[in-house]
């Protein structure tokens, strides 16, 4: 069996949540002997396909973005001959240019589409985008939420509520490093080993400003990774508070990432917009045996983190809930290492990336089998 995904980036090129749970899934349905393709824009010259963890990522030149959104006028051919290739469609919602290519591009095979997020922002937008996105969503054959939470919030998804399975991401401890002695002891020197770990771009919707209020006047360290559009007014406003224990490490490499993971007291997160759908760097923590701090926002993320059993869900937008919050933790080391080791056994119930890739092959082989008796 051949799937197609579909996306407007996609790994190596970008490495945000919905790039991280495609290449999950194509390398996870590579084990079960699935052969994946993924087609994707790109800002470079080169457009060149490349072979990436067992799997083919095909890319075309972006000629422009607007409201968060690529276009290319090079994708429809390209995308028209790799779908005659593929048995099976797989889409990544939400990105407007991509239902505008599936009618275009006229598509007749069996196709599903995992939802990864409402359209939250860009609402002006949105009221001239509806009508495509609802004939996009009546017109796939499946709809794959990352969350009952989701499933249970979305105004969209409720509409199509019928054809929605929930299969939630899953990440595979294995693809992470294993961090050298050195980078930990680098690491543990550094921050010390009570001290709060952020991982993610740095978006409006992330909640870092609401972080930094709530570590105001407290001491308690938090290491920021990643990089992104809010980056430089949040140092401002960091140096304004005078945060000394707030240290912004940008984009770091794999083991240092795994370091932290491994060194750290609790992840923190502090989301307050539905635009965080699931939070892939909470699973991340859960992983590693942490306990994590997040808030209610009715998605995902309190999917991952259960309130009082993996963690600490608060109000979102609260920095005084929040810190309350980092304190209690602090505070109480093994109330917090047992939610860490309740969190951990979690992930390894629900989260891993081979329930995720045997969850989304049961759902393609039921597609490719419907298909056939059409």
């Amino acid at each position: 069996m051949r799937i197609l995904h579909f996306f407007k980036t996609a790994f190596p090129e970008t490495m945000g949540g919905i790039e991280q749970v495609i290449d999950q899934l194509a390398r996870g349905s590579n084990r079960l002997g699935i052969e994946t393709d993924v087609l994707t824009l790109t800002a470079t010259a080169d457009t060149h396909p490349l072979e990436v963890h067992g799997y083919r990522v095909h890319r075309v030149r972006r000629d422009f973005q607007l409201a968060s959104t690529g276009f290319s006028a090079s994708a429809l051919p390209c995308f028209s001959r790799l779908a005659r290739q593929a048995d099976i469609i797989h889409y990544h919602f939400p990105w407007p240019f991509m239902d505008l290519l599936h009618f275009a591009g006229r598509v007749k095979k069996p196709c599903l589409l995992t939802y990864h997020s409402d359209i939250i922002r860009q609402r002006l937008l949105l009221t001239f985008y509806r009508p495509l996105m609802n004939r996009f969503m009546l017109d796939v054959d499946r709809i794959v939420a990352t969350s009952p939470n989701y499933l249970a919030t979305s105004p969209v998804l409720q509409n199509y509520a019928a054809k929605v399975s929930v299969i939630p991401i899953g990440l595979d401890k294995a693809g992470y490093p294993m961090p050298p002695p050195a980078r930990l002891r680098y690491w543990r020197e550094k921050l010390g080993e009570r001290f709060f770990l952020f991982v993610g771009v740095l978006r409006y919707y992330k909640g870092l400003h609401i972080l930094l209020e709530a570590a105001k006047d407290t001491g308690i360290a938090v290491a920021i990774v990643g990089a992104g559009p809010t980056e430089n007014e949040l140092k401002r406003k960091a140096a304004r508070l005078k945060l000394r224990h707030i240290h912004f490490f940008g984009y770091l490499p794999e083991e240092d990432k795994a370091a932290l993971l491994t060194l750290c007291y609790a992840v923190v997160f502090p989301s307050h917009l539905r635009s965080e759908a699931f939070g892939i760097s909470l699973l991340e923590g859960a992983m590693h045996g942490k306990p994590m701090i997040s808030c209610e926002i009715g998605t995902g993320t309190t999917y991952v983190n259960i309130g009082g059993e993996t963690g600490l869900v608060v109000p979102p937008s609260d920095p005084a809930s929040l810190r309350a919050a980092m304190l209690h933790l602090l505070n109480n080391p093994a109330e917090a290492a047992e939610m860490g080791r309740r969190a951990e056994q979690r992930y390894w119930n629900y989260f891993t990336a081979e329930h995720m890739a045997n969850g989304y092959a049961a759902l393609y082989r039921d597609l490719f089998s419907t298909s056939l008796h059409r």
